[in-house]
């Protein structure tokens, strides 16, 4: 993956320190260096997309680095603007609510200026590839947790009872509509818990 421009022990020394916080059992599957030239007024930076995050690594003015993390599920948005000498990524990520993260804490925007272009484009494809992914997951999701919430109405003898069923009814038919909507279900699979609901 070495660049024109860089010698193999310029590009050895941050590989090296990249390399040194990865996870057991997480992959570097593509990295991107900030060209030199960008660097002038700040720290040359290393962008990295590996198995399970997005890892950038900032170099200290007297030696050492800074890690910053963005996990792939914390992930919204990822643009790429190349030019002809260099490439810029800019990184859109919120905090996802899940087991690791009980609590949203509104979203962050970083930008990464300067980076060799092909690099930079491999970084993206990794980025835009689990940004879909994780779409797709938080989709599934959301549709099983609606068919949670769709299923099992119980109708009792009793008139006080009804009212109550028949809105809840009622808001699990606009919770199914807001999904589709949402494209987040199929006609379909709207079709299917409508009816469910229903009856």
């Amino acid at each position: 993956m070495a660049e024109v421009g860089m010698n193999d022990a310029e590009l050895a020394r941050p590989l090296g320190e990249l390399r040194g916080v990865l996870i057991p059992g997480e992959t570097l599957e593509a990295y991107a260096i900030q060209r030199r030239l960008f660097a002038l007024t700040h720290r040359r930076v290393l962008v990295a997309a590996t198995s399970g995050r997005l890892v950038v690594l900032t170099r200290k003015l007297l030696g050492g680095f800074d890690v910053a993390t963005i996990r792939w599920q914390d992930l919204e948005e990822v643009t790429l603007r190349v030019g002809i000498v260099s490439a810029a990524l800019a990184v859109r990520a919120g905090k996802a609510t899940d087991l690791a993260s009980l609590a949203a804490t509104g979203t962050q925007r970083v930008e990464f200026r300067g980076l060799r272009r092909d690099q930079a484009q491999g970084v993206y494809r990794i980025c835009q590839t689990q940004d879909q992914a994780w779409r797709e997951k938080r989709r599934v999701r959301e549709l099983e947790e609606l068919r949670a919430r769709s299923g099992g109405i119980q109708v009792s003898a009793g008139a006080a009872a009804a009212p109550a069923a028949g809105g809840d009814a009622v808001r699990r038919l606009q919770e199914a509509k807001q999904l589709l909507d949402a494209k987040l279900i199929t006609d379909a699979e709207y079709e299917a818990i409508k009816a469910k609901i229903v009856s």
